[in-house]
């Protein structure tokens, strides 16, 4: 039986391709999505997949889809959960949908990942998986085992599976794709250690950022991040500039307690610098552009496609239907917005936009224009209703 797998050459999946051949007679088909990861952990994984014996293995550069499908909207819905940046989340149903297209064309019956039975990954996989193909067959080969990260790495020498380069049984699991960098486990699961300067690798420290603060101009039209200090870009290369500048004056680290699908509370540190610039830019451009009304509705619908988008439910009803809600939201948000940035802080020092509701000459204190007698025939109005509740209270 041909089985495509979600294949990312982590521990999980370098283990996911044996016990599949080893206890479901399975052949192997690999699936690489190129995310934005570093190229040299795509080589690695690729190289040591000629020692796992797999049928075959297809490598798909999904970089510009995942930044115009999938980042591109977080940012127009400002998405983050529970303080922490939805970055590997994001990625997880393209993969599966990936995955689906493979498994579509090489004629395979089943697809697999290497989820294990505690995180997110295994709910959001599967959901895609019975969302687009239903007829095909789902195996859980890392789950079904029940392996404890050390268990694995034993298995993994006992078969002669190559692991990464490096690894060793308290290594830290790491997720990284072009918008962030999460890690969780092995040392990290004591909450009274402060994580060591090593697990870094997007951020400086701000300690050791640079003294000198440099500005970052972002320019956008209807919401998406389109020029970087006055240069047109494409959004693969903007926000990996960004993300690159941002990190490193040591912007976009985070420590955070977030809750799993199944209730279990996880720790994990994040490195989002290009995610946290833009989001700050652009929630700043919208506050220049559109009503109050508009942003206070709108912060509700962000809050719940956060939600959504952490559940893994990104092809559902309800999220389709926010989404043309923000998508609408977006059409005046176009403009420029300036940062500073310095020893991991962003700031916003300068803002503009041709559809900016703020009139300096409206606004200022200096100015004249307002008439007072239209003035004090509102607030009589605005008055009304507490003299009506006032005169009630008297009956």
């Amino acid at each position: 039986m041909k089985v495509v797998l979600a294949y990312s050459g982590g521990l999980d999946t370098s283990i996911a391709v044996s016990v599949l051949k080893e206890k479901y007679d399975a052949e192997v088909i690999t699936v690489l999505v190129d995310l934005g990861q570093p190229r040299e952990e795509i080589q690695d994984a690729e190289e040591r997949l000629k020692e796992l014996g797999v049928l075959k293995h297809h490598n798909i550069d999904a970089r510009r889809e995942f930044v115009n499908d999938y980042i591109f909207p977080a940012i127009k819905g400002n998405l983050q959960h529970e303080d922490c940046y939805i970055t590997p989340t994001l990625a997880r149903p393209l993969i599966a949908l990936k995955i689906v297209e493979i498994a579509q064309k090489e004629g395979a019956p089943a697809v697999a990942h290497g989820a294990t039975e505690r995180g997110n990954d295994q709910f959001i996989y599967e959901y895609v998986f019975q969302m687009m193909a239903p007829e095909l067959k789902i195996l859980t080969p890392i789950r079904d085992q029940g392996f404890t990260r050390g268990e694995e790495a034993e298995y993994a020498r006992e078969h002669g599976i190559p692991l990464p380069e490096g690894y060793e049984r308290t290594r830290y699991a790491v997720d990284v794709n072009i918008y962030g960098r999460a890690v969780c486990g092995g040392p990290l699961e004591d909450l009274n250690i402060e994580p060591e300067e090593e697990i870094y690798d997007l951020t400086k420290s701000p300690e050791d950022a640079t003294d000198e603060s440099e500005e970052m101009s972002i320019g956008f039209e209807k919401g998406c991040p389109v020029s970087l200090n006055g240069e047109k870009m494409d959004g693969v290369k903007l926000i990996s500039a960004v993300g690159k500048i941002a990190g490193a004056h040591g912007v976009g680290r985070g420590d955070v307690i977030h809750q799993r699908l199944l209730g279990i509370k996880t720790r994990s540190i994040i490195e989002a610098p290009a995610a946290v610039v833009l989001i700050q830019a652009h929630r700043e451009l919208e506050k220049l552009v559109l009503t109050g009304d508009e942003l206070e509705f709108k912060d509700e619908v962000d809050k719940k496609l956060s939600s959504l988008a952490h559940d893994g439910l990104w092809f559902y009803p309800l999220t389709e239907d926010l989404f043309a809600f923000v998508e609408k939201s977006q059409e005046a948000v176009t403009g420029e917005v300036t940062l500073k940035l310095y020893k991991g802080n962003a700031r916003v020092v300068k803002k503009e936009s041709p559809y900016a509701i703020y009139d300096r000459e409206v606004a200022s204190y200096e100015a004249k224009g307002l008439s007072p007698e239209d003035v004090a025939g509102m607030t009589r109005l605005h008055g009304m209703r507490a003299r009506l509740y006032r005169k009630k209270e008297k009956r």
